[in-house]
């Protein structure tokens, strides 16, 4: 979890929203990722979605049935339905999500009868650093704009 919070520290310290991702099998780190939707200009450019795509070029294959992976907040639907397809073995997660988190808080697609694949889900791992640095972003832009707006004329 430790490498994933690395990442989440690069994705905020380039203006994204501090997530990273580790994907490891056998103690093995395939590969390592943060968010970077702001930058690359893709919406899909989630932590847990360009880790799963790097480990996948790794093992030359789009399956990962023996992954887990190590990501810093609880992923959303887009990124838990990505993880079920890629069928990794576990998902490793810190700080929930009660707004969008689809592995238990909000959702708990990852563990949806309707799919064809199970993943272990181990959530609240690192859960207290991961949740300071998403706080400290927010708290950081929302400053930010009232400064911005504090300088406007009229505002």
């Amino acid at each position: 979890m430790e490498l994933a919070l690395e990442a989440a520290r690069r994705a905020a310290a380039a203006g994204e929203v501090p997530v990273g991702a580790v994907a490891v099998r056998d103690g093995r780190v395939l590969a390592t990722a943060h968010n970077s939707p702001i930058s690359s200009h893709d919406p899909t450019a989630h932590a847990e979605i360009l880790a799963l795509r790097r480990a996948a070029r790794v093992c030359a294959n789009y399956r990962l049935p023996d992954v887990s992976l190590y990501v810093t907040l609880e992923p959303c639907p887009m990124c838990v339905g990505a993880m079920i397809h890629a069928r990794i073995a576990r998902l490793v997660f810190g700080a929930h999500d009660p707004r969008t988190g689809a592995a238990g808080s909000c959702f708990d697609l990852a563990n949806a009868p309707q799919h064809n694949h199970r993943m272990e889900v181990i959530g609240g791992i690192g859960a207290d650093v991961a949740g300071e640095l998403l706080r400290d972003f927010f708290r950081q832009r929302r400053s930010q704009a009232t400064d911005c707006q504090r300088r406007e004329p009229g505002g």
